[in-house]
Order: C-alpha cells, then structure tokens, then sequence
C-alpha cells in the first residue's frame, strides 16, 4: 500500500507489523495456504543454493524457508523491535543472518547477491525509485529481483483495499513497474484462519475500522481469497550474455 515518504534516511513506517506484531503473526500464518507465491518465486527467482537477501524482512516469518534450499539468507529490516524478533527466530538456523538496514541503503557490496526479494515491503510503484536501483546495486549479472505484493484489481481483498485507500490506483502502480523494465504475474491464493476472531483481528490491522467490518461481514467463513502481484526485474548478464 502507498504511503508517504519520510525524510531521506528515515524508514518507512509499516503500520500493521510495527503496530501490531502478534496479530500480524498471526496474519503470516494464514496467509497463501497453498503455497502458491512461493510457488511462483520458485519458478521466476530460483534461490536454490544461492545468496538470498529478504528486504523489510518483518519478524522473520519468511526466512526459514527461504534458508531451505538458499545457499545463504539474510534478512534487512530498520525496526529494531523486529530486528531482534527476526533474529530470534532464526538463531538456531545455519547460513542466516538478520541485518538492520533499509531498502535505499542495503549493506551489500555491489554485485554481491542472487535474489533480491520483498514482500509487501517498501516497493510501493512510484517513489521506490531508490529502492529498485540499491537492490539492482547489489545483484550479480542474471540475479533477481522479486517484489510481491497485494492486487488491487481483484474482486474481493481488492475491492475492500481500494475502498480503504481511495487514493491507491493499481494501475499507476503497474505502469511504474512496466516501466521500470519488470515482467508481472498475478498469483491467487487462499487465506485461511483458525476461528472467526483471528479473521476479524487481522482485518482491522489491515483495514479502517468501517472496511474491517464490512469485509468481515461478506466474509462468511475462515477463508479469504486474495491476488498478488509478483514483479520481476533481472540484473543485466553483459553484453554478450543479454
């Protein structure tokens, strides 16, 4: 979602995790129950035995998987309450590390790294300008950037997520992406909570108050469809390798 910028240096705020983390756990937990985003990000920035980074990497929900298969992982965030949350989460994990650091400014030399990923984390289209070149900085020749994040244009989540953000336009957001040389896929997925309370929970950490209860309301069991967008831009290989 869109937000306003701070003064340079200064990270941007994430109002739900910040605000919120136990019930943005919770949160994780239902979210893409099939697996379908990983999935996707298999299939379009393989991290198989490779150097990963996860920017805004929150608590850390998403780094023991990555750590599977990844040669290495290392997690970036700039709140530092998550910071030590992350880090706790993956202490007992070889090969990971969790830095505090933000998206214009990532602690990586230059062409260091294979995958660049992030997942509803600062890359909001317009204004992530610096965000998008530090992660291409970072990227060996043929490496990946991944930016996941929520579609707007699907009925449902999408509707409720406009109706929040009356001044969010999806379409702005892709054609900033498109021209910023990124190849989109659209991913559906199924959340899935374990009681009503956890479902109405986590909207009103996502939603206004009125939204939330409207969405809770079209929502009659424990499940909720939701559409991502998955934007891919691959560092150049050189002038041979294309």
């Amino acid at each position: 979602m869109t937000r306003r910028r701070p003064p340079h240096g200064r990270p941007i705020p994430s109002p739900n995790i910040w605000h919120w983390p136990r019930i943005y756990e919770v949160e994780n937990r239902a979210q893409d129950a099939d697996g379908a985003i990983f999935a996707e990000l298999r299939r379009v920035a393989d991290w198989a035995g490779r150097d990963l980074v996860d920017v805004g990497c929150g608590t850390g929900f998403h780094l023991p998987t990555f750590a599977a298969a990844a040669g290495s992982v290392t997690g970036v965030e700039p709140h530092p309450p998550l910071v030590a949350a992350a880090r706790a989460r993956t202490d007992s994990l070889a090969g990971v590390r969790v830095l505090a650091g933000t998206a214009e400014a990532l602690p990586f030399a230059d062409r260091s790294v294979d995958v660049v990923h992030a997942r509803t984390a600062y890359f909001f289209g317009p204004g992530c300008g610096p965000g998008i070149a530090e992660a291409m900085r970072v990227l060996r020749p043929g490496g990946v950037l991944a930016v996941v994040d929520l579609d707007a244009t699907a009925p449902g989540y999408g509707d409720w997520m406009r109706a929040d953000l009356p001044h969010y336009d999806p379409a702005v957001v892709e054609a900033f992406f498109a021209a910023q040389g990124f190849d989109l896929v659209r991913v559906p997925t199924r959340w899935e909570f374990e009681d009503r309370r956890a479902l109405r929970a986590v909207l009103g950490i996502e939603f206004g108050e009125k939204i939330a209860d409207l969405a809770f309301a079209q929502t009659p069991g424990l499940a909720l469809d939701v559409r991502y967008r998955i934007h891919t831009r691959r560092a150049p290989r050189g002038l041979l390798g294309g």
